[in-house]
């Protein structure tokens, strides 16, 4: 007889009924699972209808009880569940079927199948990035479970949305971007001013989906890594990504904190979601010690 993990009281499957990768059959396929092998477990399947109902949706379940919340999407559904979660105090458990574009956070962090993973029920706790941002006279702030990027990544992304789907047409997608990519200048808080290509502040070692960013990352550690890349010519971006997708940036700076202001309007992008921001807006991101309950 199975006995029913005690981190978790019950399941809450999320997705999104007009993804494009198949969360649907994913969410069902998932719950006819984990009926046959925890059939005490209880499990319920809910649909988002609108962008941000994955995090309304994850905040009323998770302040009810102990559940376990399973995003069945991308990094940016994920997301979505993480801010949730943290919204109602973060005492549930989070876990991501992978389903989207990207996946990097599945990627970077899975140990072993979810659905062995649920049933183990061994919970770990991995570290959040939490991202503050006062914008004129906007003030928000949001987690993010796996980067914050500048410049070349927020492009990355719209030229993989925009372009065909498919590992080599992706790959062309992003070389396209090169040639618009628009430098950013920023100031920091000693008043020294850079310009770069390119900012990513990752809490994963991997992300856009081909790049190995860092060799020294963990997601539990306290520090998130900054991959930098000044303004430069173009080929040594393209020269970048190229050894991102090929033996990796090796090691890169560890910080608790980093912060500055933009001198021009700039993207960014947060779990493969991107924002923009206006110029003069004050940045902080902060790696917040394991905050977040997870398996898988």
């Amino acid at each position: 007889m199975t006995v029913l993990p005690l981190q978790y009281d019950r399941l809450v499957l999320l997705f999104n009924p007009a993804s494009s990768h198949g969360s649907g059959d994913a969410a069902a396929q998932l719950r006819e699972e984990l009926h046959q092998r925890l059939p005490g477990m209880p499990v319920t399947a809910l649909r988002t209808e609108y962008p941000g109902h994955g995090r309304t949706l994850a905040s009323g379940a998770a302040s009810v009880g102990t559940p376990l919340i399973v995003s069945v999407s991308g990094d940016g559904g994920y997301n979505d569940v993480v801010n949730g979660v943290m919204d109602a105090g973060g005492t549930a458990v989070c876990a991501v079927l992978p389903r989207g574009n990207a996946n990097d956070h599945s990627r970077s962090t899975r140990r072993e199948p979810l659905i062995d993973a649920i049933i183990a029920g061994q919970v770990r706790r991995i570290d959040l990035l939490r991202l503050s941002v006062e914008d004129g006279p906007e003030s928000w702030s949001r987690y993010a479970h796996s980067y914050v990027g500048f410049g070349l990544t927020p492009a990355m992304a719209i030229g993989i949305e925009q372009g065909t789907k498919g590992t080599f047409s992706e790959l062309v997608s992003v070389a396209r971007t090169f040639s618009g990519l628009v430098p950013f200048e920023l100031s920091r808080p000693d008043g020294a001013r850079a310009r770069f290509d390119s900012l990513i502040l990752a809490n994963i070692p991997g992300i856009a989906k081909y790049g190995r960013i860092s060799e020294t990352g963990e997601p539990n550690d306290g520090k998130f890594e900054v991959i930098g890349l000044p303004h430069a010519k173009r080929w040594r971006i393209a020269l970048m990504a190229l050894r991102a997708v090929t033996v990796g940036l090796g090691a890169q700076q560890s910080v608790g904190r980093y912060a500055f202001t933009t001198v021009d309007p700039v993207p960014l992008q947060i779990d493969g979601e991107v924002v923009n921001l206006g110029s003069r807006a004050h940045i902080e991101v902060e790696s917040v010690h394991q905050a977040l309950a997870t398996i898988g």
